[in-house]
């Protein structure tokens, strides 16, 4: 694989719902299990809402990105929370002037 494949190989998670404690762990730690390394987090709070922004290298992951995606879905059911994994390309093919 060439170099420049693999650098383009991340996802950009977002994370949004109301706020409690724990969200950046349940989240972080889904991705380290599978090899997922959090490259950049952005994250907010508006009085209850919380918001993050996570940008990942999946290049290495050691299962489908499809199923690493519904891992995180799933776990954003269970505390609540609305959760959207996308492939960088495709985040980047949608956001072009």
């Amino acid at each position: 694989m060439s170099a420049e494949l693999e650098e383009s190989m991340r996802a950009v998670v977002a994370v949004i719902g109301k706020d409690t404690v724990g969200i950046l762990a349940k989240v972080s730690g889904i991705c380290a299990e599978y090899g997922a390394n959090v490259m950049d987090v952005t994250q907010t709070i508006m009085q209850d809402l919380f918001a993050m922004t996570m940008l990942i290298e999946i290049s290495k992951i050691s299962i489908d990105y499809i199923d690493l995606a519904e891992k995180l879905k799933n776990a954003g059911k269970e505390m609540g929370l609305q959760v959207h994994v996308m492939h960088e390309d495709i985040f980047n093919s949608m956001h072009k002037i």
